[in-house]
C-alpha cells in the first residue's frame, strides 16, 4: 500500500486532528499522576501516525518520542516539530534499555500485527517501563457488532479484531501488576436514553477500547493511579444487551398486563353481553307468552263470538222452526175450522138453526121497536124452552156448533129483570144473585168461546 494512500485514508476515516486529540484526553487521569514524582518523564509512542498523541503528551509535560514506518504519516509530525523517527516499532522497543521510560503507548497498532508480535510487544514494554509505568494499547472494539463485522475491515491493513478480554489477558499473563479495560467513544446519549432499540445493541457499545496495564511499584506510587483504575469507562456489549432485554421484558410485561386488562374487559363485556342476551331472551319469551296469551285471548274471543253467533243462529233457527210449527198448527186449525164450517154447513143443526140465523139477521135490520118486541118474543120462547128439559137439550145440541149465537141467546134470556129466578138458578150455581148468575154465565160463554178457538 502506498504511503500517500494510507495518509489520505487516515485523514478521511480517522477524523480531524482536533477530534482525535480531544478523544485522547480520556487517558489524562492515568498519565498525569506519573509526572508528579518525575517531571519530564520519557514516553514512547509506537505507531505514532499523525502525532496527535505526541502533541498531547508534550502539552502535559512528557518528553514524547514517536516511532512509525510510514514517512507520509510522520511528515505531519515533523511539520509540527514533534520528535519522531522512521523505524519498526518492535525493533525500537527492543533497543530501549530496561526501566527507561514511564509510558509505552500503541494506538491502533495491535490489530495490524500478528498476535505473537502483540505478546512480544507487551513483554518488551514491561521490560523497558520503570516501576509504576504504564502500557496503553488502543484498538477497535469488536463488542460493537457493527465495528467487528463491518467498519473494522474498512482499513485494509487490519488483520483481525482483538476482543478486550484477550488483550487484557495478554497483559496479565506478561506480569503486569494490574490492568484496566477502558472503553471509548460511545454515544453519551446511551447513558440517559431509557428506550433502547436493536440498533443500539448492535452499534451502541464503545467502538474503541484500550487495555491500560501498570508495572508493579511501591504502594505509594501505585496508589496515585487508584482513582483512574477504579473508575468505569464506556459501554460494554453485555450490559447494553441486558438493558435492552430488560426493556423488552418490561415492554412485554406491560403489553401482557395491557392484554390482561383487555382480556378482563373482554370477559366483562362478554359477561355483560351474555347477561343482556339472557335478559333479551327472557323479554322475548315474556313477549312471546304475552303475544301467545293475546292470540289465545283473541282466539277465545273469536270462539266465543262464533259460539254466540252459533247460539243466535240456533235460537233463530229454533224460533223459525217454532214459527213454522205454529204456522203449520195455524194452518191445521184453519183447515180444521174450514172442515168444521163445511161440516156445520152440511149438518142438520145448521139447517135447523137457519130460521134462527135468518131471524137474527132480520132482527138486526128491523127498526128499534120491532127489535124490542122480537126480543120479548124470543125471551118468552127461550124461557119456555128452558122450562122443558127435552127442548133445552135439543136447543143446546143445536147451538153448540154456534157458540156466538148461543152466548147472545143466553145473554138475552138471563140478563133481564123479568127472567125467573128459578131458571137462573137452574143455569147458574146456587147462592148467586141473578146479576151474578148472569155474569157467571157470561164467563162460561167466554171460556167456551176460548176453548173452541184453541181447538
Amino acid at each position: 500500500m502506498s504511503l500517500p494512500f494510507y495518509r489520505a485514508f487516515e485523514d478521511r476515516y480517522r477524523g480531524a486532528r482536533d477530534v482525535i486529540k480531544q478523544r485522547l484526553r480520556a487517558y489524562v487521569p492515568f498519565i498525569a499522576p506519573l509526572l508528579l514524582d518525575q517531571p519530564g518523564a520519557v514516553a514512547l509512542d509506537l505507531g505514532c501516525g499523525r502525532g496527535e498523541w505526541l502533541e498531547l503528551l508534550g502539552e502535559i509535560g512528557y518528553r514524547a518520542h514517536g516511532i512509525d514506518l510510514d514517512d507520509g504519516m510522520l511528515a505531519a509530525c515533523r511539520e509540527r516539530g514533534l520528535d519522531v523517527e522512521t523505524a519498526d516499532a518492535l525493533a525500537a522497543l527492543r533497543a530501549r534499555p530496561d526501566a527507561s521510560v514511564a509510558l509505552v503507548s500503541a494506538f491502533h497498532l495491535v490489530e495490524h500485527i500478528p498476535f505473537e508480535l502483540v505478546r512480544e510487544l507487551v513483554t518488551e514494554a514491561l521490560r523497558v517501563l520503570r516501576p509504576g509505568g504504564l502500557l496503553i494499547m488502543e484498538t477497535p472494539n469488536p463488542e460493537n457488532l457493527v465495528v467487528g463485522a463491518s467498519s473494522f475491515y474498512m482499513d485494509p491493513s487490519h488483520l483481525r479484531p482483538l476482543p478486550p478480554a484477550l488483550l487484557a489477558f495478554a497483559a496479565e499473563h506478561a506480569g503486569y501488576a494490574r490492568h484496566k479495560i477502558v472503553r471509548l467513544q460511545e454515544d453519551p446519549a446511551l447513558y440517559n436514553d431509557p428506550q433502547l432499540g436493536l440498533i443500539n445493541v448492535l452499534e451502541g457499545p464503545s467502538p474503541d477500547y484500550s487495555v491500560v496495564a501498570q508495572k508493579a511499584a511501591a504502594p505509594d506510587a501505585m496508589a496515585a493511579l487508584d482513582p483512574a483504575f477504579g473508575a468505569d469507562y464506556g459501554i460494554a456489549l453485555a450490559p447494553l444487551a441486558q438493558r435492552y432485554e430488560q426493556q423488552q421484558a418490561d415492554e412485554r410485561a406491560l403489553v401482557h398486563r395491557a392484554l390482561q386488562r383487555i382480556d378482563a374487559r373482554v370477559d366483562e363485556a362478554r359477561s355483560e353481553a351474555a347477561t343482556a342476551a339472557a335478559a333479551l331472551r327472557e323479554q322475548a319469551a315474556q313477549l312471546g307468552q304475552q303475544q301467545a296469551q293475546h292470540i289465545q285471548q283473541a282466539q277465545l274471543a273469536q270462539l266465543i263470538q262464533q259460539e254466540q253467533q252459533t247460539q243466535l243462529m240456533q235460537q233463530a233457527q229454533q224460533r223459525l222452526e217454532q214459527l213454522e210449527q205454529r204456522l203449520q198448527a195455524a194452518e191445521a186449525r184453519a183447515e180444521q175450522m174450514g172442515q168444521r164450517v163445511v161440516d156445520l154447513l152440511s149438518s142438520s143443526s145448521w139447517r135447523l138453526t137457519a130460521p134462527l140465523r135468518y131471524a137474527s139477521a132480520l132482527a138486526r135490520r128491523l127498526p128499534g121497536g120491532i127489535k124490542r118486541r122480537l126480543r120479548a118474543v124470543l125471551r118468552r120462547g127461550g124461557q119456555a124452552v128452558l122450562r122443558r128439559p127435552a127442548l133445552k137439550r135439543l136447543a143446546r145440541a143445536a147451538l153448540r156448533p154456534l157458540p156466538g149465537l148461543q152466548a147472545r141467546l143466553y145473554t138475552l134470556l138471563l140478563d133481564h129483570p123479568a127472567m125467573p129466578a128459578a131458571l137462573i138458578e137452574a143455569e147458574a150455581p146456587g147462592q148467586l144473585s141473578p146479576r151474578a148468575a148472569r155474569a157467571y154465565h157470561e164467563l162460561k160463554q167466554v171460556q167456551a168461546t176460548l176453548n173452541t178457538s184453541k181447538e
